[in-house]
């Protein structure tokens, strides 16, 4: 499948899409021919690996099957052969299960793949990952790229907008090829700069000059995004009927992954958003109108303090597609312009039709997180972690699994992961399983000490380069 760029329909292969991240003209690549296959049938897709090589085989079949073979067994040694992404009932509600990988996140799945791909797609070059992260994209990237041969990897975090354990994350790994560095400024920035610096022909020609290639792991890159649709295909396969999906989004990458799966006939029928105080997105859903405003919060929830959703470009090209790639670039192009002007951007009323008819959100503030964690402890003996509280919350305040529909929380991040929250939610940090990864995190040596502000980002990366 060729994919497009979603302001001038620039045409690029799967590789080509991988390795370069950021279109050429600024915007995003996307799948040319979205729903043009469909899924036959779910009997064959009931485990990750199954729904894995379905996903591949329709988006990335121009990757040589051997690659994608590489990338799925690569993805199935580091998540629990038994099942990698369980779906679990606790409730009205079904949580799918994320979680499992090396950083405890769902930022696992994806980033246990993608350097296979960013391999082969660089055909020896070497490249220069550069990535923005609100906490667990980072730790997830550098845990993914640490030790791949011609890739270096650097990371820009919040300094004060993580919890301890994605901080930690973040400063521990001492692999030569890996770095992270903390802004003093919030996600937005730092995905703000990484961006600016992709369009930076000065930066493109001092890469060359030292024969280096920048590439992306947000989610901004197909090599991110298209992995995550196998899990809701997964997920459809399990229930084998229709059913709701809410995801906690800041990014709106794993969303898309879920529309996405739609598309290829995974039987879904709501979309809903789920927010925390930061509410850009909730309030896009409802609206039409992408509109940050100036107020920004850290939260509970520290992985959708977000208020820039690079994804949503995606979709608002989808939204304005006819059948004529031109008018969908030229209506995205306008959009991007608006906001970059009037700091948002109203979509047209044909296009707010189609998002009001597959999408609908809600908002967790964080004492409702925690209640919300509480409540389902208290409730199933279950542990959730914010994020999926979030979600979770809005799925019952929408009254959602009890219409014989079931209702798929999307469970992002494992509790252990945010153990500040979890105190201040229980009193204490729950007993149970943490991911091994976890064990001897707290004693190890931090190594990545840098700290900069927004405007010593391009330094950092020089000097990295």
């Amino acid at each position: 499948m060729k994919f497009i760029s979603t302001r001038k329909g620039l045409v690029a292969n799967g590789p080509e899409s991988v390795f370069q991240g950021l279109a050429p003209d600024g915007g995003l690549y996307l799948p040319e021919s979205l729903g043009s296959k469909k899924i036959e049938s779910l009997d064959d897709l009931k485990d990750m690996g199954q729904a894995e090589r379905f996903v591949l085989d329709v988006f990335f079949d121009d990757f040589p099957k051997e690659v994608r073979e590489e990338a799925i067994a690569r993805l199935l040694a580091r998540f629990p052969q038994e099942d990698a992404v369980p779906l679990v009932k606790k409730g009205d509600l079904f949580y799918l299960e994320l979680f499992h990988g090396s950083t405890g996140a769902f930022k696992d799945v994806a980033l246990s793949m993608l350097p296979v791909f960013m391999r082969y797609s660089a055909s020896g070059r070497k490249v220069l990952v550069l990535t923005a992260t609100s906490g667990d994209t980072g730790s997830a990237a550098m845990h993914g790229f640490a030790g791949v041969e011609g890739t270096k990897i650097i990371v820009f975090y919040p300094a004060d907008g993580v919890s301890r354990i994605q901080r930690l994350q973040m400063t521990t790994p001492s692999e030569a090829n890996v770095r992270a560095v903390g802004i003093r400024g919030n996600f937005d920035d730092a995905q703000s700069a990484v961006k600016r610096i992709f369009a930076d022909k000065s930066m493109a020609e001092l890469a060359s000059s030292k024969s280096v290639t920048l590439s992306s792991a947000n989610s901004i890159n197909t090599g991110r995004l298209i992995p995550q649709i196998a899990y809701y295909v997964l997920a459809g396969a399990r229930l084998d009927k229709e059913f709701d999906v809410v995801v906690p989004s800041g990014n709106f990458g794993n969303i898309l992954a879920a529309w996405y799966a739609k598309q290829l006939g995974t039987p879904i029928r709501k979309l809903v958003v789920a927010s925390n105080v930061n509410d850009v997105l909730a309030r896009f859903v409802k609206t039409g109108i992408y509109e940050p405003g100036a107020k920004f919060t850290v939260t509970n929830s520290p992985s959708m303090d977000i208020r820039l959703s690079s994804n949503v470009e995606r979709l608002l090209w989808a939204l304005n597609f006819n059948g004529d790639t031109h008018q969908a670039c030229a209506e995205t192009s306008r959009l991007m312009a608006d906001f970059a002007a009037n700091g948002k951007y109203e979509l047209n009323d044909e296009a707010k039709k189609r998002l009001f008819a597959e999408f609908d959100s809600g908002v967790a503030t964080e004492e409702e997180t925690l209640s919300e964690m509480r409540r389902v402890r208290e409730e199933t003996g279950y542990v959730i972690d914010p994020h999926t509280a979030v979600s979770s919350f809005v799925a019952r305040k929408l009254g959602l699994g009890k219409d014989g529909i079931p209702c798929v929380v999307a469970a992002t991040a494992t509790a252990y992961k945010f153990p500040e929250t979890c105190e201040r939610a229980f009193g204490e940090v729950p007993e149970g399983k943490r991911p091994k990864s976890f064990e001897n995190l707290e004693t190890l040596d931090v190594v990545q000490k840098g700290i900069c502000d927004i405007a010593e980002i391009d330094d950092e990366v020089k000097a990295f380069m």
